[in-house]
């Protein structure tokens, strides 16, 4: 999770990469998500050995992604819990695991994400223009932002150079 595996890219899903983007990080993100908070709990459901276990968690918690809150008992125990930042990761989940379900679930979604008030089924995620409808990949046009560099500014031009007027 150090913030120098892609130090030539200028690039959001680079960097979050270098937070989120090891296999068991993204695990152990989702037990968080499914109400596990303590290091045995997440060992067990996991099968992760001890040392990846800790080194990950630790890792997170410096990211801010989750951190770590004594409670009461013997041998000093902690619950570990998802921060905003954390749960901001709550859709990327949710994307990945309908992602899943499609393309790699030959026998059926493993699980089944409800909506708690009405047991439904929560809907597809979908990226959607400013009028709510659904866009597909070559309806979205990538222009720089504002933490852009000079070398994402001459790989994309400005809005203004290919948008109409």
């Amino acid at each position: 999770m150090r913030n120098d595996q892609f130090p030539s890219q200028t690039c959001s899903v680079a960097r979050a990469l270098e937070i989120v983007g090891e296999w068991w990080t993204l695990l152990i993100i989702r037990e968080a998500f499914f109400g596990v908070r303590r290091f045995s709990e997440f060992e067990r459901n996991l099968g992760v050995a001890k040392n990846v276990l800790s080194d990950r968690l630790s890792k997170l918690v410096a990211c801010g992604v989750m951190e770590r809150i004594d409670v009461p008992g013997r041998g000093n125990p902690r619950d570990y819990r998802l921060t905003e930042k954390g749960r901001d990761l709550f859709p990327v989940l949710v994307a990945l695991m309908q992602w899943g379900d499609r393309w790699a679930a030959p026998a059926g979604p493993p699980l089944r994400l409800l909506e708690r008030e009405t047991g439904a089924e929560i809907a597809a995620l979908r990226v959607t223009g400013a009028s709510g409808a659904a866009l597909a990949p070559r309806e979205a046009q990538v222009v720089p932002g504002p933490g852009a560099d000079e070398k994402v500014r001459r790989r994309f031009p400005p809005a203004s150079e290919i948008l109409p007027r």
